[in-house]
């Protein structure tokens, strides 16, 4: 028997309606708590106003709505369940001859489309509105002046040094081992104060050590000066290499749609883009991860239809939430370590969470 349009439209409201509940008001709490922890943060710093921390509140909000969605359509597929178990409805529908598998078609096209919209539209917003928070929290909160961007023409660095800032451009990355840092041909600006030009060295090659910059074949120029050449040069820095690297756009504030070639552009310029590789393949899952979460929630919800299993159904929900999250980041930890691949960190989540809840379906349903 085929479920009918008017039934699979009941069932889909149903669910959505009670996953858009659940995640509403879990992004309501976030939203409470991360306030509350920003005025902390606040105390003490004038610049940091209670329009600014409201701002920097809610900028985060899209970022919490991709981390709590799993679990918002995870309880809110529990409770819908529940729902509908306890008021009888799909008890009579699976005595009309629908199985469990064709009524969860509609839950599963809602979790479909909630990760698809996560991740070709949620994802570009929170990556733009993630980026302000961490341009408000380094100008506001930690006074960050260490400033790095790459780009397709070279690599771009901004320096505090004892009397201004240095900004240093090199058109390429030789290599990166370690601690050490190989740049070739380097322009090296230095500035007194906020923009007082001071002196333009250009070196073919600069090679970040442990507290300094050391530079080969330079020439420095000071205006009104002659130009003077040399074959080193030294330039105190706090950077390092792991801060540089630390420093690139992070995955989260990278939209889906610029992740692809912005690894490529990494890859190409010899830094590791290992941790942008597992967030763009985290997002490809998504949806799978969605569809996993639904079944898991049927096979707690269908079975245990008892009041007196409630709180087994609700802890046991609960507890295998956490644990998959628990489990997703330690695998994700692992292919960051390059203990497991990449690619296999960011699906493995989604596939495991998909294999369990459909063996437990296969071992509770008969029908």
């Amino acid at each position: 028997m085929r479920i009918s349009p008017l039934l699979t439209w009941y069932f889909g409201k149903h669910v959505l309606i009670s996953i858009l509940s659940i995640l509403l008001l879990l992004i309501g709490l976030i939203l409470i708590g991360d306030t509350i922890e920003l005025l902390r943060r606040a105390g003490g710093k004038p610049d940091a106003t209670v329009g600014i921390v409201v701002q920097m509140a809610t900028s985060r909000i899209p970022f919490m709505t991709e981390k709590v969605l799993p679990f918002a359509v995870l309880f809110g597929s529990m409770f819908s369940f529940w729902k509908l178990t306890g008021n009888q409805e799909l008890i009579v529908t699976r005595s009309a001859g629908v199985s469990a598998w064709q009524f969860l078609l509609p839950p599963f096209l809602c979790a479909l489309i909630l990760g698809s919209v996560q991740v070709a539209a949620l994802n570009p917003l929170s990556s733009i509105l993630l980026q302000r928070y961490e341009n408000l929290e380094a100008r506001y909160l930690q006074n960050n002046v260490n400033v790095m961007n790459l780009s397709s023409s070279g690599l771009w660095l901004r320096q505090g040094t004892q009397d201004g800032q240095a900004v240093i451009y090199a058109r390429s990355v030789r290599s990166q081992q370690g601690d050490m840092l190989d740049l070739q041909n380097v322009t090296i600006f230095r500035f007194e104060d906020a923009d007082d030009f001071t002196t333009r060295i250009d070196a073919k090659r600069a090679v970040l050590e442990p507290g300094t910059w050391h530079f080969y074949d330079a020439w420095t120029f000071v205006p009104g000066q002659p130009s003077t050449f040399s074959d080193e040069l030294m330039l105190p820095t706090n950077l390092t290499a792991r801060k540089i690297q630390d420093s690139f756009a992070s995955p989260e504030t990278m939209s889906f749609w610029d992740l692809k070639p912005f690894i490529t552009l990494l890859e190409r310029a010899g830094f590791n883009a290992t941790r942008h590789q597992i967030h763009f393949h985290s997002l490809l899952s998504r949806p799978l991860l969605l569809c996993a979460m639904v079944l898991i929630a049927a096979a707690f919800c269908l079975k245990f239809s008892r009041r007196r299993r409630a709180s087994l159904v609700i802890g046991g929900g609960v507890a295998t939430g956490f644990i998959l999250y628990f489990c997703t980041d330690v695998i994700s930890a692992l292919g960051v370590s390059g203990g497991i691949p990449p690619i296999l960190s960011a699906w493995a989540p989604a596939g495991i969470s998909l294999l369990l809840g459909i063996s437990t379906l296969l071992h509770l349903e008969d029908g």
